[in-house]
């Protein structure tokens, strides 16, 4: 009989099976109990930043940042909130603000947008005159503040941001009691001297006022200032018109601060003694008097003298005249350049007129001319404007009796001539070039001076209208018939 011996494992081997079983039991509990990373953004501003994190809560990535905030940083959602994948945190940084009052300097952080704002969480009230600056400007409480000026200290922490300082002053005002004049008022200024606060408060000031303490004194609390007013005046003088304001008690006074100055007959309104007041008008009128001569031309005579040893129209000039000169002597008076008198004193005759003398000719002379229809004899020659008329275009009603009968009863014909009988006496028989012989029968109301109206038939006339020489024929009328001065109307061209 045979004996089997069993033997018990090794005791290495089922060590080594049992540590085995430990270590993957330990790395599946370790799986299992590893910590899970997700994505996150931060944006600060418009820049948006991914961050991967194992952190459960939004303050755990900030601390992963390394993102040390202020009290006054906005963070949104809160530090407390559970982080989502893709989530956004929003942070937006206090800007650091300088508050000046007077000598007192406070840095804030703040997230305000208008100046009011950040006085209202400094606690700072506004009294009456006290003015805000900003950037070295003066503004209201609500001018907002300029946009934040960020810089990023450190290039690898592009969400790390750092504005740079605004500086908002704060200038307190003080009263200065005014006396203007008489009338009390209070003015509440910033300004470092007198005339400054003046100013600034709208006072207006004018030439002559008295201003104590005077424009350049600086200013101090409760200061008492004193305006005496000068006077506006109108001076009206030379040609201007000036406004001034004035100092002085009287017009007198005034016109010589002006440099104004008055001579001879100068008047002046109101005059030199009256007291000024507010609004006077003061006129200067600059008067002059002085002589003055005038001249007055006076025309000499033109007389005529027959000469029967001069031809007919021929005239000699026996005495050239000269005119005469009455002077008178006047006392003019003139205001600002405009007359105002003319006052005459005198007058006499200073040079006698001197009539001129003219001799005309008396003697006639007879002569031959040749002409188309024969030689004729005539004793005096005329230049006469020639027009030429019949019975039908004389102006006369053919109703009426008179109607083709000339001045002297006879027919109206080709032959027929009017004139002016002061010219050629009625009854003269002439001489027309072109036209031929003509009996003087005839008058006519335009037919005056050196006229002479050319008869025709109604069947032949000619219309004229020129120049021509009229030869009056022999034998002449009797002297006493004849003009030896006739007009000379019309001229001859």
């Amino acid at each position: 009989m045979s004996t089997e011996v069993i033997r018990s494992p090794r005791p290495s081997i089922a060590l080594g099976m049992l540590l085995a079983v430990a270590v993957g039991l330990t790395v599946f509990i370790g799986v299992l109990l590893w910590p899970r990373s997700v994505t996150v953004y931060v944006q600060v501003d418009d820049d948006r930043f991914p961050v991967r994190t194992t952190g459960q809560r939004v303050g755990e990535v900030l601390a992963q940042l390394d993102l040390a905030l202020r009290p006054e940083d906005h963070i949104s959602p809160s530090r407390d909130t559970l982080l989502q994948p893709g989530m956004t945190i929003r942070i937006r940084y206090a800007r650091p603000v300088v508050l000046l009052v007077g000598e007192r300097q406070t840095l804030l952080f703040t997230q305000a947008e208008t100046v009011k704002e950040i006085l209202d969480e400094a606690g700072l009230a506004l009294g009456p005159g006290d003015e805000v600056w900003l950037l070295g400007k003066p503004v209201t409480p609500e001018t907002p503040l300029p946009p934040p000026d960020w810089e990023q200290p450190d290039p690898t922490a592009p969400w790390v941001r750092r504005a740079r300082v605004v500086t908002v002053q704060v200038r307190r005002s003080v009263p200065l009691y005014v006396n203007d004049d008489g009338m009390q008022y209070v003015v509440w200024t910033t300004a470092s001297t007198v005339g400054q606060a003046l100013h600034r408060a709208g006072v207006p000031l004018y030439l002559g006022d008295i201003v104590r303490p005077g424009l350049g004194e600086p200013v101090s609390a409760y200061m008492q200032v004193t305006i005496v007013r000068s006077t506006p005046v109108v001076i009206q003088a030379d040609g201007q018109v000036i406004q001034t304001r004035t100092r002085a008690q009287i017009v007198a006074d005034v016109l010589a601060e002006q440099g104004i100055y008055l001579a001879g007959w100068d008047r002046v309104t109101p005059p030199l003694r009256t007291r000024l007041r507010d609004g006077l008008r003061i006129r200067v009128s600059r008067v002059q008097e002085y002589i003055e001569v005038e001249d007055e031309r006076v025309p000499f005579e033109t007389v005529y003298m027959p000469d029967d040893t001069l031809e007919i129209d021929t005239r000699q000039v026996i005495t050239e005249g000269r005119p005469g000169i009455y002077r008178r002597r006047y006392r003019v008076r003139v205001e600002d350049g405009v007359e105002t008198s003319r006052v005459l004193e005198d007058g006499w005759m200073a040079q006698e007129p001197i009539t001129r003398v003219i001799a005309y000719g008396r003697k006639i002379v007879t002569r031959t001319l040749d002409t188309p229809d024969g030689p004729i004899v005539y004793w005096r020659r005329i230049r006469m404007l020639a027009t030429s008329y019949s019975a039908s275009t004389a102006g006369v009603d053919p109703s009426r009796p008179w109607y083709g009968i000339t001045r002297l009863g006879i027919p109206m014909r080709r032959g027929i001539v009017a004139v002016d009988p002061r010219v050629i006496p009625l009854g003269t028989y002439v001489y027309v070039p072109g036209y031929g012989k003509g009996f003087a029968a005839d008058t006519g109301s335009r037919i005056l001076g050196r006229r002479i109206d050319l008869g025709y038939n109604d069947w032949d006339l000619v219309l004229w209208n020129q120049w021509v020489d009229v030869y009056l024929l022999a034998p002449p009328p009797p002297p006493e018939k004849i003009n030896y001065l006739i007009p000379n109307w019309p001229r001859p061209p």
